[in-house]
């Protein structure tokens, strides 16, 4: 059985976060927690709550061992542009990203 968990309008750029979601790509799910735990990047406990989610939507009676992370993948979400003054009356844009985490487990059954 498959499961999918979703977390949208992560305020952290796609590129960032696609680092830590390769990592975990076709891993047992308690591999993963320890991948996750032992990385440094801002994306890894999001990612982690994510994968959380996912196996808690498996709603199976497979043991968390058993269970794998079939995709783990980073979308690009909406962006805010802002702007910051510049010298000689000018603007320059700021642009705010941010990203859409989707994680999929399956139990192998």
């Amino acid at each position: 059985m498959e499961a999918k968990a979703i977390a949208k309008r992560i305020r952290m750029s796609a590129r960032k976060a696609r680092l830590v979601t390769r990592l975990i790509q076709n891993q047992r799910v308690p591999q993963a927690y320890t991948t996750l735990k032992g990385c440094p990047q801002k994306a890894a406990p999001l990612v982690a709550t994510v994968l959380k989610s996912a196996v808690a939507n498996l709603r199976g009676s497979t043991p968390v061992e058993q269970v794998t992370v079939t995709e783990a993948f980073v979308n690009e979400g909406p962006r805010m542009k802002r702007s910051v003054n510049a010298p000689r009356g000018r603007a320059l844009p700021i642009i705010k990203r941010f990203c859409h985490i989707h994680v999929t487990v399956n139990d192998g059954a």
